[in-house]
């Protein structure tokens, strides 16, 4: 067959785009103890009058002992005004709006949370400083219905789509992880038993939404890190999903917040900028030992596309290339390669409206340079640090229309910039 153009509309379950790209989630750093601001909305807004297909909000914890920042959207009712601003203003410019949803487990965190981080088993987390603590049965089936709730309200607010985080080792992620999962009940050991709990979360998706919106289930194929869950796993997992019925699309990542944070990003590591934005003592552990926490993987195009061809071998699902997407050649080879859409992260950071250049020029390819300097960035605003912001957005913190304020002083010291 042809391969498809990939500035055609594409379907994914009851939705279709208008082309074939999507803004990849990446933790923004601009809402507000736990409420949408006028950034965020700008934000996603710039992605869609940049020509993306679809833009994803990343990410709503579905509960608050899953946030990893404090000021993280939770699915509560007051966040819903906020929401649906920002989705009517993606609308507004044409785009459709997607919601990754998921429960940070032990990459949550735990302080500013004032609730233990959960994981599969008890274990340290290097990076955070934290302890966490052994998910019960019953933590889970609380989590399981939590997923199914925020899939629910994301309908409400207007979401076209939402992204099920079953990646990085979030909590979902965790327990896939033959590494991090040393249980010994029903959700360890074997590979069926350790896909339970993402099995579990997906059919509460599903069940609450139905084919409403879009479902996609963002997954690991490789931890990264020796020991870890790899594709030789993730390839029946993402079968399993599949044949559950409870997902219309798979994106693949990688990478592990908790055990090798740069596998997934390849290119420079900025410890420097790392530091700068941590409290003592993380701040100055990163300068003793981060070199041996934060690794070094050289950049190419398209990173993970031999990977993810391996799960598109086996899964006939709808399935979204992902990592070093940054122009018309590799979008081609993506399409090519079986795969029905593209998601772009740093190179729409550098610039929002690439897929509009793009579009006009076949030639024209992304000004990232992979310095990763835009990762301690999710602290204060997440931005690409090369863009003037004077001439691009402008960090206001308004309040959207429709938008409940938190009670309390404005925090001033998280602002963006």
């Amino acid at each position: 067959m042809t391969p498809p153009d990939v500035f055609t509309p594409g379907r994914i379950g009851p939705l279709v785009l208008r082309n074939r790209t999507i803004k990849a989630a990446t933790y923004e750093g601009l809402s507000h103890r736990g409420r949408v601001t006028r950034d965020l909305i700008d934000f996603h807004a710039a992605y869609a009058r940049g020509g993306v297909g679809m833009t994803t909000v990343a990410y709503c914890a579905v509960d608050t002992d899953g946030r990893t920042d404090r000021h993280q959207v939770v699915w509560t009712d007051g966040a819903m005004p906020g929401l649906r601003a920002l989705t009517d203003a993606v609308h507004a410019e044409g785009a459709a709006a997607s919601v990754q949803i998921g429960h940070g487990g032990p990459v949550a965190e735990a302080r500013s949370n004032r609730s233990p981080a959960l994981a599969p088993s008890a274990r340290v987390n290097v990076i955070a400083m934290n302890k966490s603590r052994e998910a019960t049965v019953a933590d889970l089936q609380r989590i399981v219905a939590a997923h199914g709730r925020a899939a629910r309200l994301a309908v409400e607010a207007g979401f076209d789509a939402v992204e099920v985080h079953l990646g990085h080792n979030y909590l979902a992620s965790a327990f896939l992880s033959p590494k991090l999962n040393g249980r010994d009940d029903e959700y360890g050991g074997g590979l069926r038993n350790r896909a339970r709990l993402a099995r579990q979360i997906m059919a509460a998706v599903r069940e609450e939404v139905g084919d409403r919106i879009a479902i996609i289930a963002k997954m690991n194929m490789d931890d990264g890190a020796p020991g870890g869950f790899w594709l030789d796993e993730a390839i029946p997992v993402a079968q399993w999903l599949e044949a559950d019925g409870t997902l219309d699309a798979l994106e693949m990542t990688s990478g592990s917040s908790l055990l090798n944070p740069m596998y997934l990003f390849k290119g420079d590591v900025p410890l420097e900028e790392f530091a700068g934005v941590m409290p003592q003592p993380i701040k100055a552990g990163v300068k003793v030992i981060g070199h041996r926490l934060l690794k070094h993987y050289p950049y190419t195009d398209g990173f993970l596309l031999e990977d993810a061809k391996q799960i598109r071998a086996a899964v006939g699902l709808p399935m979204i290339l992902l990592g070093g997407v940054t122009s018309r050649a590799v979008m081609d080879t993506a399409m090519a390669e079986g795969f029905e859409f593209v998601a772009m992260a740093r190179a729409l950071l550098r610039e929002p409206d690439l897929v509009n250049r793009i579009k006009d020029d076949e030639s024209r390819r992304s000004l990232c340079i992979h310095c990763n300097k835009c990762m301690p960035t999710n602290y204060t605003g997440t931005r690409c640090v090369l863009v003037d912001r004077r001439t691009s957005r402008t960090a206001t913190w308004g309040k959207p229309e429709g938008y409940a304020e938190p009670s309390g002083e404005w925090d001033a010291s998280h602002r963006a910039g």
